[in-house]
């Protein structure tokens, strides 16, 4: 299950948040190569990083997962943000240069379907940036942080995910080596820790980050897809239904049901 779109809020607003924002920050400096006029979107919560490595992209979009909820950004000009079901997204065939996903492939349904619908949408030369829970890691085991909700995943099991999807991992970088505590004795030493960690016991970061490429040749077995869900609006009248079932308790046909003649 996703995390509501108010808890990660509230999370990044913390100075713990802030924190995490920094080291993943980081982790995906060192692996993103910039390209200028690229389209770029972001899948699950990223608004914090879409700010920071979409300045020089063409297009930016956010899109956030029906379960999870969407805010509205950025805070001036058109809005960029879009609710969606990550196993069919409202984009054409090869349209997209990037995909960065956080806080979004340890909560779907079927990892594999979304990282064969993402396959779909990336350019002959996209690439996608995932950023997920180390299962190794100390974050997955606390549930005050959002990386403590959802599927971890191990280098090996992301890799193997990966390639069944045909993408091949290019590149790995790690983050979140300072514990996940809110003590501020604890927090004053993050920096120290964080710089510990990468050397020491890089093993176990918080959270793997993976950039793929996409792969083009090569036979793709045909299968039914294993999740088909219908979404219905919040707002959308149910009254309609209540009285038929009302009805049908009180034995007098429903006005949807057709009595056979």
């Amino acid at each position: 299950m996703h995390s509501d779109i108010v808890d990660l809020r509230s999370f990044y607003s913390t100075t713990l948040g802030r924190f995490a924002e920094r080291s993943i920050t980081t982790a995906l400096s060192s692996i993103w190569a910039a390209v200028p006029n690229e389209r770029l979107v972001g899948l699950g919560y990223t608004l914090p990083w879409l700010e920071r490595f979409g300045t020089d992209a063409e297009r930016v979009f956010a899109f956030m997962p029906a379960t999870q909820g969407a805010v509205v950004w950025p805070a001036t000009g058109p809005t960029a943000t879009a609710l969606v079901f990550d196993e069919e997204l409202p984009l054409v065939d090869s349209c997209i240069d990037r995909m960065l996903l956080v806080h979004s492939l340890e909560h779907v349904e079927n990892p594999r379907e979304t990282l064969n619908e993402i396959w779909r949408v990336l350019s002959p030369a996209g690439r996608v940036v995932i950023v997920v829970p180390n299962r190794r890691g100390v974050w997955a085991r606390f549930e005050h942080t959002p990386f403590g909700n959802g599927r971890p995943f191990s280098r090996g099991q992301l890799t193997e995910l990966l390639r069944e999807a045909n993408f091949t991992p290019a590149a790995w970088s790690d983050a979140l080596f300072f514990p996940p505590s809110r003590r501020r004795f604890m927090m004053r030493f993050h920096n120290v820790l964080e710089r510990a960690g990468r050397k020491l016991w890089p093993i176990f970061s918080g959270v793997i980050v993976v950039e793929a490429q996409k792969r083009l040749y090569q036979g793709v077995p045909v299968a039914q897809r294993a999740s088909r869900r219908v979404f219905v609006p919040v707002l959308s009248p149910h009254g309609a239904t209540r009285l038929g079932r009302r009805a049908e308790a009180r034995g007098v046909a429903s006005p949807r049901q057709v009595t056979p003649s």
